[in-house]
């Protein structure tokens, strides 16, 4: 199956992973500005607060480019929005258990502080959530074109037996 089969064009779905890549595609750039305007050198880690956690321009460059890429996701839509969600937020999680490791290291370049990992991990969970929604359940609703895709031979009406499989001896 190619990725273009699973969801159609017009599939409720999309409107949710364009809203969920958008919306926090947003708030990254938000994020990302207000950290160049606090202008803290690349790799500087003692600077000014910004909504509570602590940033320096190289943060700030990293927020822009990954709020674009969710911008981008929800220019396109449908599951390369639901892929790119589901991508990004394994990527936030992976990143908030990275700086709590290095947290008060020298490895800590981008000067995480405990608020910044917590944010990491709550950002990631509600970006893959975006992703995952629709996809990834055990009561999804047979018109849902994951749902077809893992039950082949049903047409979405939930009364309708599967094929019969072989006689069993008994």
């Amino acid at each position: 199956m190619k990725l273009r089969d699973e969801l159609p064009v017009d599939h409720r779905l999309a409107t949710v992973y364009r809203f969920g890549a958008g919306f926090c595609g947003l708030l990254l750039l938000v994020f990302a500005g207000l950290g160049f305007a606090d202008a803290l050198s690349p790799f500087d880690t003692a600077g000014e607060t910004i909504a509570g956690m602590t940033s320096n321009v190289t943060l700030s460059v990293i927020s822009t480019a990954v709020g674009f890429v969710l911008l981008a996701g929800a220019v396109v839509g449908g599951n390369i929005a639901s892929v790119l969600n589901m991508a990004v937020g394994g990527l936030f999680l992976l990143s908030g258990f990275f700086h709590l490791f290095v947290l008060d290291r020298p490895a800590n370049f981008l000067d995480f502080g405990m608020t910044n990992v917590l944010f990491s991990f709550a950002m990631g969970l509600l970006i893959a959530t975006f992703g995952m929604y629709g996809r990834v359940s055990s009561k999804l609703p047979h018109d849902n074109p994951y749902w077809r895709h893992r039950h082949p031979g049903r047409d979405g009406k939930p009364n309708q037996p599967t094929a019969p499989g072989p006689a069993r001896a008994g």
